[in-house]
């Protein structure tokens, strides 16, 4: 899901000593397009779940299939990208095609899809109340302060009734388009990493699914209100600069990451809060 929080100097700080800002690990310069694919495959990954999948994949195919994987994770919505746009790593898989849509624009990155492997549904928590019903008027709600989860997040609330959006509010909206807000819901924006921390601060939070899994909640069982999976255009993917699709080891990550088995390891390991998108 994959989804944007901001970092500190330190993160950033962290981000180089990992990979050194450079290809070093990679098995290839940072060059677009680079056709030496010697080397492990270096993937950046949330931990929860990409890294999880990633795992499965590099302990129970990657080697059958001829495929030395490396799993690097990051806990941000930021380094995974310029990694893979300055060669520090070969691909990433934490993100959704609007997000990635934002990013590419805003930071004049070249990241594009290959495969597109899980949904991460969207859900609205709260430690205070049951239901949605129980929000009170002027109730405070945290949402992610990144375009596009900010927007998917208010969609939600629209969708089950607590707001209405202007009309054309699209994947940039903000509490600005919102046009009716009959409890007078207040919003705090904070880092999408920060919205399940927020939950002893808030009256309910809208948590990515990643996050929202890292900390102990289960998406399936604990919502208030869930994102819907059904033509839904948030499935996260496996991704690499542009020029870099036709890497093999990439081609193998790919037609690994949905396969059968990985399909079944999602379904019995998340129980629903993470869904299979092929």
């Amino acid at each position: 899901m994959r989804n944007t929080a901001k970092l500190t100097t330190a993160v950033l700080a962290a981000g180089a000593l990992t990979f050194g800002l450079t290809a070093c690990g990679s098995g290839k310069d940072s060059g677009s397009g680079s056709s030496d694919y010697s080397g492990p495959l270096v993937v950046a990954a949330s931990p929860t779940p990409h890294a999880e999948i990633l795992d499965f994949v590099k302990k129970n195919l990657a080697t059958k299939a001829g495929l030395d994987l490396e799993v690097k994770e990051f806990t941000d919505y930021i380094t995974p990208n310029t990694a893979t746009e300055d060669g520090s790593v070969d691909a990433n898989y934490f993100q959704n095609k609007p997000y990635l849509d934002d990013f590419n624009t805003k930071r004049g990155t070249h990241i594009v899809p290959v495969v597109t492997v899980h949904l991460e549904p969207l859900g609205l928590y709260s430690h205070k109340v049951k239901s949605v019903d129980a929000l009170k008027s002027g109730a405070t709600v945290a949402v992610p302060n990144d375009a596009v989860n900010e927007a998917r997040a208010l969609k939600l609330l629209a969708a089950n009734g607590l707001i209405t959006l202007k009309d054309g509010a699209g994947s940039e909206a903000t509490p600005q388009d919102i046009a009716k807000n009959p409890k007078n819901l207040q919003f705090k924006e904070v880092e999408a990493a920060q919205t399940a921390r927020s939950l002893d601060d808030v009256d309910a939070a809208v948590i990515n699914g990643n996050y929202a899994i890292s900390a102990g909640i289960k998406p399936a069982k604990d919502a208030l209100v869930l994102e819907s999976a059904k033509n839904s255009p948030y499935g996260n993917f496996l991704a690499v600069k542009k020029g870099n699709e036709k890497d093999p080891r990439v081609k193998k990550l790919a037609k690994l990451l949905t396969s059968p088995e990985v399909k079944k390891f999602i379904e019995d390991k998340y129980q629903g809060s993470v869904i299979p998108s092929f």
